[in-house]
């Protein structure tokens, strides 16, 4: 089993992330609309790179770069915490016998942090995109947790909330895939608004799919 990591087993928090940008653009003297165009330019390797490579390739100025980090360390620190049930069910599929590997697209906050989370320790193989230069949905970042669980790629079963074309992706590789969503919520990203595999609206929920 791999699962993804935001808006799967921790949620996105869009108010602290607003928080976090009004921060950083205060600290630059520049407008929080006018840094979100500078952070979400397609030149910017947030996700595949160190971050201060980051924010050198989007013009932030290196005196700037300690206070960056800083920020956004403090806001990953405060979400990276696991939504309810996740880490039982974790726990209860690795007592079930299932290899769990994780697959993230993130900037290197995360991969500083995970250790200290309650989600440390819980996985066989950890897959940070900013670490191996890779973002889903390239096929080889599937295949590389794969190898690193010592499975084929038909044997596992990839869990996501769809975002990065994470689910299509999985499976052209030749992985299942569980759709993750809200409960009550249809889901977020129109490519999965019309999923035809299974789904759940908690991570408890995988327990009962693969037990199908």
């Amino acid at each position: 089993m791999i699962f993804d990591l935001w808006e799967t087993l921790v949620d996105w928090d869009q108010v602290r992330a607003a928080r976090m940008f009004d921060e950083m653009a205060g600290r630059l003297g520049i407008t929080t609309g006018e840094l979100r165009r500078m952070w979400d330019t397609r030149d910017n390797p947030r996700y595949v790179a160190p971050i201060r490579d980051a924010l050198r390739a989007i013009g932030i100025d290196e005196a700037a770069h300690d206070d960056i980090c800083e920020i956004r360390l403090a806001y990953n620190r405060d979400t990276l915490v696991p939504r309810g049930g996740a880490v039982e069910t974790l726990r209860a599929l690795r007592e079930q016998g299932y290899l769990l590997g994780l697959i993230t697209v993130c900037s290197e906050e995360v991969e500083q942090l995970f250790p200290e989370t309650e989600l440390a320790g819980l996985f066989d193989a950890e897959v940070f995109s900013n670490a191996v230069g890779l973002a889903k949905p390239d096929p080889r970042i599937y295949l590389h947790c794969c190898e690193l669980l010592g499975v084929e790629p038909h044997e596992a079963v990839f869990v996501g909330d769809g975002a990065n074309d994470e689910l299509a992706g999985a499976r052209r590789v030749g992985m299942d895939a569980i759709l993750i969503h809200r409960p009550g919520e249809d889901p977020f990203w129109p490519e999965v608004a019309n999923w035809d595999g299974p789904r759940v609206t908690s991570i408890p929920g995988v327990l009962e799919v693969i037990a199908r």
